[in-house]
């Protein structure tokens, strides 16, 4: 019997690193892709490079040669670095392969979208648990920097569902109902050993400096509550919209696993 696949979404501080290892829990055979780990669909905080990109970065980092070698993974034309998992001081190095990320608007809209629905329409495993590799990092790039109409994600998504056809998958959403505390919660969660707030400030610079947020004004935390207010009601659309038939949404960390979660 064919394995299902489970995704795992829902905004910042919905407890989705949380369930996704309770479901590993359940479900002992499965793999698990962590955000940042390599994934055979999700491009987050990893650097997507040609061969003569890659290159280019070791011959500038020739002390990270073995660390970047054991996080690299070739597909195709393209090598992708899991350079969020190389723990250095190099000066500069992770900013510089940023740069080398699919997302914050560093491809044009139909460049991006054809990276993410190769990657998924090459997709064929089973038996995989992952987190946030089908929303989050995806819809935050299209809102904040291309800035696409509501419509025209949903779009995106329709084709991305027909990519991945009958391929045997779930989506997870945990549905968060106070959006404020969440956020609360997850700052104070999200801190270094003196207190000091790690995720929050760099969430807020990603707001503020995005495009969308230049935009519109999105300044500190009330800019933050209104785009995860529209981000969560865009997310709410394409699961009662598009993958109403391979969904379901609970609320946010429950301790109830959905209905009909098994291998």
């Amino acid at each position: 019997m064919e394995k299902n696949n489970y995704f795992v979404e829902g905004l910042q501080g919905a407890g989705k690193t949380t369930f996704v290892r309770r479901l590993k829990e359940r479900l002992r055979d499965y793999q698990v892709f962590y955000e940042g780990d390599y994934s055979p669909v999700e491009l987050a905080w990893c650097a997507y490079v040609t061969e003569e990109e890659y290159n280019r970065v070791l011959d500038r980092y020739p002390s990270l040669h073995k660390e970047i070698r054991e996080k690299t993974t070739a597909e195709g034309d393209h090598k992708i670095i899991c350079y969020t998992r190389i723990l250095t001081e190099t000066p500069g190095f992770h900013k510089d392969l940023e740069r080398f990320e699919i997302y914050n608007g560093n491809l044009d809209k139909e460049s991006f979208e054809n990276v993410i629905l190769e990657r998924f329409g090459k997709w064929s495993g089973e038996g995989q648990i992952f987190e946030c590799s089908i929303f989050q990092n995806i819809i935050e790039n299209q809102m904040l920097y291309l800035m696409m109409e509501e419509e025209e994600i949903l779009d995106f998504y329709r084709r991305l569902k027909d990519v991945l056809g009958d391929k045997p998958y779930k989506i997870i959403y945990l549905d968060v109902d106070d959006i404020p505390d969440a956020i609360a919660t997850i700052r104070k969660e999200r801190t270094d050993e003196e207190g000091n707030e790690m995720w929050f400030p760099l969430m807020i610079k990603y707001l503020e400096e995005s495009p969308y947020g230049k935009r519109h004004g999105l300044m500190g935390l009330e800019g933050l509550l209104m785009h995860l207010e529209r981000r969560k009601a865009i997310e709410h659309r394409l699961m009662e919209e598009v993958f109403k038939e391979n969904g379901v949404i609970i609320k946010s960390k429950t301790d109830i696993m959905p209905e009909g979660v098994t291998g």
